[in-house]
């Protein structure tokens, strides 16, 4: 499928998705909205995609919502459009989408993610960030709240006091701090970026990738539940993965004194 706003690359079970806007920072239209939630819909539904790397083109991951039709939108009467009905068409399903794939999902940050696109990369299961990268919660700057998830993915991440001076200040958080604050998982050099992500992806990859989605579906989900239906819930999907040819491959292999060697099955 071709798209005007994506760069859709597969390299053995690894694809990539860029955002390719780079004169708009990325940032966000309707088109690209559209175009990432089919991408997304797409790479869920490959048996052969068994990671996911999301990166933008250019100097930004992106600025997230494109404004330039704001004026289209709003009107010279000054307007109130349902932003939130906006948000439930365009991007909720983006972040759903992103939370409930059973694969493991990379955000290859190679500069800003604001807004939006801040909310983009925190649905994302892992961040690898360029030392000039950065992470901003744009929302307060414009009078609006944090929304696609963002609120969300930094109260669990960093707690309410931290998340609330993110939100309430809007400032830019450099790459070296977001990592700190374990909003990042790694920084490197821009030169290292892509081997990093490359490496990482392939590793995740080669992986077994029905127990990696089932332990993705866990975390999602023990953060609500209390120790003993956590338990449980914990117990029921080892059973699932324990029937799993990458279970048994991993048996043999090790009876056999040798690496296993996953099909993702």
């Amino acid at each position: 499928m071709g798209y005007e706003t994506l760069i859709v690359e597969k390299k053995n079970d690894v694809e990539r998705i860029t955002l390719n806007r780079p004169d708009a920072l990325n940032a966000i239209n309707e088109t690209m909205g559209e175009e990432l939630n089919a991408a997304l819909k797409e790479a869920d539904r490959d048996e052969k995609t068994r990671c996911l790397v999301i990166t933008g083109a250019g100097r930004a991951f992106s600025a997230g919502e494109d404004v330039s039709g704001l004026k289209e939108r709003y009107g010279s009467t000054g307007s109130h459009p349902s932003l939130g009905e906006h948000l439930r068409k365009k991007y909720h399903p983006i972040i759903l989408r992103l939370r409930s794939m059973e694969k493991p999902v990379v955000a290859r940050l190679n500069g800003i993610a604001a807004g939006s696109g801040a909310s983009l990369a925190l649905a994302c299961d892992i961040r690898i960030a360029s030392e000039e990268a950065g992470l901003k919660q744009a929302f307060i700057g414009i009078g609006l709240v944090p929304d696609s998830g963002s609120s969300y993915f930094l109260t669990g991440l960093v707690g309410p006091g931290r998340a609330l001076e993110l939100i309430m200040t809007g400032r830019t958080l450099p790459a070296r701090e977001a990592e700190q604050l374990g909003l990042v998982n790694k920084v490197v050099p821009s030169s290292d970026l892509d081997k990093t992500v490359d490496e990482l992806a392939s590793q995740l990859a080669s992986g077994p990738t029905r127990a990696l989605g089932l332990s993705k579906r866990i975390v999602n989900r023990v953060s609500i539940l209390e120790l003993p239906e956590a338990l449980e819930y914990e117990a029921q999907h080892q059973d699932i993965a324990g029937r799993t040819s990458d279970h048994l491959e991993a048996v043999k292999a090790f009876l056999e004194k040798r690496k296993p060697k996953f099909s993702g099955a």
